[in-house]
């Protein structure tokens, strides 16, 4: 059996209903993934026209990172909101247009071997590949690669608990890779 040339990491979800502001969580989310120099992609952006309980919209983006010239990191969050609807308030003297709806962040990472296919020219190339990769790296990359890209999916899950002010602060890895920004 091959070994698989994608990885993905657990799904982890958050679901928040209530006021937020939602311009703020998009900019935190994707600024976050530039400046662990992500590649930021948005694949997917649909709004459906807004029913007598508000909006609904769907977005989802990407964070590419190529590592080596054989392992990528991507880090997919889709983003559901139901019931959408723009509430102006006033904080500390400062008009602000919030959001109020249903929302739910799905976060998940894949890390991607031999993303270039240079091992790809044939079957017997693939065959060394697959045979390389289960018996040689099959340790550095599930804990080298898989681990960190699993870490920093964890990481960008509790920045995003952290905007929202949810109950849990912080989390069991915090400070592993040297990420406490």
């Amino acid at each position: 059996m091959a070994y698989p040339t994608a990885i993905n990491s657990r799904k982890l979800t958050i679901r928040y209903r209530g006021l937020f502001d939602f311009d703020g969580l998009y900019n935190v989310m994707v600024q976050w993934l530039k400046a662990r120099r992500f590649w930021f992609h948005e694949t997917k952006y649909k709004h459906k026209v807004p029913s007598p309980f508000g909006a609904e919209q769907e977005i989802t983006f990407t964070g590419d990172k190529k590592v080596t010239d054989f392992y990528m990191h991507a880090i997919t969050v889709d983003i559901h909101l139901w019931d959408m609807t723009e509430v102006e308030v006033v904080q500390k003297g400062i008009k602000k247009t919030l959001t109020n709806a249903r929302l739910q962040i799905d976060i998940q990472g894949t890390l991607t071997l031999d993303w270039e296919k240079r091992w790809e020219t044939s079957t017997f190339w693939m065959a060394v590949r697959d045979w390389w990769m289960k018996y040689i790296m099959r340790r550095e990359i599930e804990s080298i690669y898989y681990d960190e890209l699993y870490y920093r999916t964890y990481r960008l899950h509790k920045i995003i608990k952290d905007f929202l002010d949810m109950e849990a602060k912080g989390y069991e890895y915090e400070g592993y890779l040297g990420d406490n920004a």
